[in-house]
């Protein structure tokens, strides 16, 4: 009987496996999903902008992911707006990249989108790329948070070193959410972090103006100031 529930089991993730696979494996709906990696909300029409489809196309794609779960939708006046509907998608979608990226490459020109976003972009709601990577590393190397395979904490002395930097850990810690853990970045084939603190230390980078989100992909740009932030108080050098 154990052994009938567990065969029961496997099948029904299989299943989903298939569904999600499916959902995903038409270039218009990956591209969409890619869009909304950057971690802010997409109308329609910016979606099928990302797509290079038609807005009627992109609407029957929207209405099959939001039924599936994978998209949430709101509405503002006349606008509706698109989002993932939680972290889980946004890492789905990373750990995708990550096997994608370890195919047999096919020849494609190297692009100065594709050097900006290896350098720095968000990965759903936090860092990624060479930024992301290097401030994991430092975080790390400092003792200020600690690394496991599957999870994270913060020290002693990281609790001191990120509410200096004015992140409210208490707040992190309240969200629901995984707190800390590592996520493997598809470009860097290393870890960033994640989880609320990694949101948290995107979302404070954010505000002290040392970042700034691209208009229309998930690259973002450092700026002059948060280049001698991350190099003076991270000692993150990014050329």
């Amino acid at each position: 009987m154990r052994q009938r529930i567990a065969y029961m089991d496997v099948m029904s993730s299989n299943i989903g496996i298939t569904e999600i696979g499916a959902l995903m494996g038409i270039p218009a709906r990956a591209n969409m999903i890619a869009a909304l990696m950057a971690g802010h909300p997409l109308t329609a029409t910016e979606l099928a902008r990302a797509a290079s489809v038609s807005r009627q196309t992109a609407s029957g794609h929207l209405a099959r992911l939001t039924q599936a779960g994978v998209l949430a939708v709101e509405k503002q006046g006349r606008h509706r707006y698109y989002r993932l509907t939680s972290p889980q998608v946004g890492q789905m979608v990373e750990a995708v990249m990550v096997v994608a990226h370890e195919l047999p490459p096919r020849y494609r020109p190297p692009s100065k989108l594709d050097e900006e976003l290896r350098t720095a972009r968000t990965c759903y709601d936090h860092l990624a790329g060479r930024l992301g990577v290097g401030l994991a590393d430092a975080l790390t190397a400092h003792r200020h948070i600690v690394m496991s395979a599957d999870g994270g904490e913060v020290t002693r002395s990281g609790t001191r070193f990120l509410s200096e930097f004015g992140i409210d850990l208490a707040a992190a810690e309240r969200r629901r959410r995984i707190f800390c853990r590592p996520c493997l970045d598809w470009s860097e084939r290393r870890s960033h972090l994640a989880g609320s603190l990694g949101a948290a230390l995107a979302a404070r980078c954010f505000e002290l103006g040392w970042i700034e989100r691209g208009a229309e992909n998930r690259a973002i740009a450092i700026t002059a100031s948060g280049r001698r932030g991350f190099s003076e108080r991270f000692g993150v050098e990014l050329n």
